[in-house]
């Protein structure tokens, strides 16, 4: 671990709380000039510590930089073996997992990044990715699922943020159909999963799944044509103590969790718990054709059992639904 990681560890271990530098350099068997030069790369950074007079350096509670030193710790056994990349700017986490997983055919990891330049959403969305006011991560896998339990994913991690973000805030977000997580009326996280998979086998080789969380309202504002749909999950009274860091960890354990059962789909009633389309008229498009129909329940496979205006029940497993809106 280089030496600015070391006393990143330490201050953390002691956020809110002074530790001089002397005390910085007995603890690391470093030089205080060492610690000075460390300080002043993580303030560079983005780190917030301050140093007090007569008593040190303290990492502010305000400081949120993501880190995957300050994450690991937090992380259940089963993902302590996950490599975990964390970037100031990407391309696209789901882009690189992709990369990374194509180097090595067992590595599983996460990808971190603070800015997405080219974030992605699905049916080829782009995905609005500010620096520093959201969560952008991917996971990539080597499961042992079959093509059809592996549609299935999309639906388990949606259960997983919305018990991450119920475990550490009071906030209750909901699921719309197929991938988005919603507070009130708008929405703030975005689910985009991508599977490569050996025909001949029918199994999936690789998964990545991505996830797109606006945690901060960005300090410019959503675009225009965001502005009406986006969200963010915390308010500005509430994003100094906010900890970007544990809520990663958090959603991590919960995927986890789900993802090592997936095929009992016992989570899907939690889905189906929070899948505010169900019983609502909504409209979706099937080649140049519109249609309305009422979402009814959530199949085994996590696709959305729909009555048509006819009377006829069917499943839709992918597509974008629309709400419709009441007539006043």
């Amino acid at each position: 671990m280089s030496t600015k990681l070391r006393i990143l560890s330490l201050l953390e271990k002691q956020q809110g709380d002074s530790i001089s530098g002397q005390t910085l350099a007995d603890s690391l068997g470093l030089s205080r000039t060492s610690i000075w030069k460390g300080i002043k790369t993580l303030q560079k950074e983005g780190y917030i510590i301050e140093a007090v007079t007569n008593k040190g350096y303290r990492l502010s509670t305000k400081s949120d930089v993501i880190s995957a030193e300050t994450i690991q710790p937090f992380l259940l056994p089963g993902l302590q073996d996950f490599s975990i990349q964390t970037f100031k700017t990407i391309d696209s986490t789901n882009t690189e997992a992709r990369r990374l997983s194509s180097k090595d055919s067992i590595k599983q990891g996460i990808v971190l990044s603070e800015e997405q330049t080219k974030g992605r959403g699905r049916l080829g969305k782009s995905f609005y990715s500010p620096s520093q006011t959201g969560i952008y991560m991917s996971f990539y896998l080597k499961p042992n699922l079959n093509m059809s339990d592996a549609t299935l994913v999309t639906t388990a991690t949606a259960v997983a943020v919305c018990f991450a973000i119920e475990k550490l805030t009071a906030k209750k977000p909901q699921i719309k159909w197929v991938n988005d997580i919603y507070l009130g009326d708008t929405k703030i996280c975005g689910i985009l999963t991508e599977a490569v998979s050996d025909f001949e086998s029918g199994k999936v080789e690789t998964l990545i799944v991505g996830i797109g969380l606006n945690v901060k309202e960005p300090s410019a504002g959503f675009p225009s044509e965001l502005d009406t749909i986006a969200g963010f999950l915390t308010s500005s009274a509430e994003n100094g103590a906010f900890d970007r860091n544990l809520l990663i960890a958090e959603i991590a354990n919960q995927f986890y969790t789900i993802y090592q059962t997936i095929e009992e789909r016992s989570f899907l009633e939690e889905y189906k718990k929070r899948c505010f389309v169900l019983g609502k008229k909504i409209t979706f498009k099937e080649r140049n054709d519109q249609f309305e129909a009422v979402p009814i329940d959530i199949d085994s496979h996590g696709g959305l059992v729909v009555q048509m205006a006819n009377g006829h029940q069917r499943t839709l497993s992918y597509g974008e639904i629309i709400m419709k809106k009441p007539i006043e």
